[in-house]
């Protein structure tokens, strides 16, 4: 049975279920499920790790997990296209189109959509980071407000000139 742990974030809980495996999931909580933050001296092996890793994610220490991730569900074309969503760098974005190209399939856009919508692991693989081919922010499983609050989040401080 996986164990849980959660995690207070600036944009919400976020919830880790893991197992030995390593982790299967990772999704923002709604403000109506009231849980506390698990304390990470509570918490062992992949989920402790997971815990850490995003706790630096948000403390702006970390760009791109490790974690070992074990997703429990996933069709073949879902977990292709799970696996490319860590190559979009942090601070950066593509579009649904973008990812169906990198998959050599360029028909599959819809295909890519929706398995970026059903994505396990939030913010580890992440499918914040596609867009439109527009540029428009699009539908994302933990919301559009906290898809826009990761992309601004991850894009570089700009510094302000010598006087102002």
């Amino acid at each position: 049975m996986p164990a849980l742990a959660h995690l207070y974030s600036p944009i919400g809980m976020v919830e880790l279920r893991a197992s030995d495996a390593g982790l299967h999931a990772v999704r923002f909580l709604d403000k109506g499920d009231a849980v506390a933050p698990t304390p990470a001296a509570a918490l062992a092996g992949c989920l402790r790790e997971a815990h850490r890793q995003l706790h630096a994610y948000f403390g702006r220490e970390l760009r791109d997990f490790s974690v070992p991730c074990a997703p429990e569900a996933g069709t073949a074309f879902q977990r292709q296209v799970w696996a490319a969503l860590p190559n979009i760098g942090y601070g950066r974005t593509a579009s649904y189109l973008d990812l169906a190209r990198q998959l050599e399939n360029d028909k599959a856009v819809r295909a890519v959509g929706a398995a970026n919508g059903q994505n396990p692991l939030a913010l580890v693989w992440p499918c914040h980071r596609i867009i439109g081919a527009d540029g428009s922010l699009t539908g994302y499983a933990g919301g559009l407000l906290r898809k826009r609050w990761l992309l601004a989040f991850e894009q570089p401080l700009m510094q302000g000139g010598l006087f102002g």
